[in-house]
């Protein structure tokens, strides 16, 4: 097996993380940063049974491409000597029916997009995006539903869906599939990473300003705050967390760049009860410092997320 790309967690889950820490977020805000991070966990369920697999096929993960002006998203494409898989990844858990091709949830009895209607739009923007290629090359769609703890009703025997008691055996069948790789299937796979939008455009986050967002070092699973225990950690005041002070820092300062990329107030962002010459001496350990006048500021490698 040969990752062509990664799986990395999106910028807007970061982002949301930190605001969520900091800020109340509106119902409507809360539910799409617990449906993010709940897909979030199950694109890296899916690949880590992929690592597991022997075999000659190539992997490229969370894929953004456009096709006439409509952009589209694949979890993973999977790539062997004859065809290419396009998985879609579900983590629904719960019980869920279908009446009359609409889907629906058991518990709350309202309708959700069906996942069906996602996946074959996408399949059908991919190979449009191939044929622009002047590439013919056979690609199936299979829909995944990773969670164990997930049922469908009345469910379609499509061939295309993977329910949780199948994940097993369609590993089984990734592993037996005969494949010999060549130039053309790695010059495809490094194309598709070329042409993947880094920016997506459909990310909306909650308005927020430096002043409104509260200030502090959270903890690394960012359920609280942490405080300082002597002059070398802190602990956080929920789950008893403890991290070394430079470390905690650290963390914090790659928050404030990632909501803030020009934003250089350290101490507040911070709210250390340590000097200013206790956190310019972390600073300047990590960062580049940088002059302006009588002023200095600290800066990091250029930023890049994939």
């Amino acid at each position: 097996m040969f990752i062509i790309k990664h799986l990395v967690e999106p910028l807007e889950l970061k982002e949301y993380r930190i605001l969520n820490s900091r800020m109340i977020l509106n119902p409507k805000e809360k539910l799409h940063y617990l449906n993010l991070e709940k897909g979030n966990e199950g694109e890296k369920n899916f690949n880590s049974l992929l690592c597991n697999l022997p075999g000659n096929f190539l992997v490229v993960n969370d894929i953004l491409l456009e096709k006439n002006n409509t952009f589209f998203q694949i979890d993973t494409l999977l790539f062997f000597q004859n065809n290419i898989y396009l998985c879609d990844v579900k983590n629904y858990e719960g019980d869920y029916f279908i009446k009359e091709q609409r889907w629906y949830s058991v518990a709350t009895g309202k309708e959700i997009q069906s996942p069906l209607t996602q996946v074959s739009r996408c399949i059908s923007l991919f190979r449009r995006y191939l044929q622009d290629l002047d590439i013919n090359f056979p690609v199936k769609e299979f829909l995944i539903f990773i969670n164990p703890e997930f049922t469908l009703y009345e469910a379609p025997r499509h061939q295309s869906i993977v329910h949780p008691t199948q994940v097993n055996r369609f590993m089984n069948q990734l592993k037996s599939i005969p494949s010999k790789l060549n130039d053309h299937h790695f010059k495809l796979a490094e194309q598709i990473v070329k042409d993947h939008v880094k920016v997506n455009p459909y990310k909306k986050l909650p308005y927020f300003e430096f002043k409104q967002l509260k200030k502090g070092v959270t903890c690394k699973s960012y359920c609280s705050f942490m405080k300082n225990v002597g002059d070398k950690e802190m602990i956080c005041k929920v789950c008893g967390y403890t991290e070394g002070l430079e470390s905690a820092i650290m963390r914090s300062v790659g928050d404030l760049r990632i909501l803030f990329p020009k934003q250089k107030i350290v101490q507040e962002w911070c709210n250390l009860q340590i000097s200013k010459k206790a956190v310019r001496r972390i600073l300047m350990k990590y960062l580049t410092v940088r002059h302006h006048g009588r002023y200095s500021y600290y800066v990091f490698p250029p930023y890049k997320n994939n």
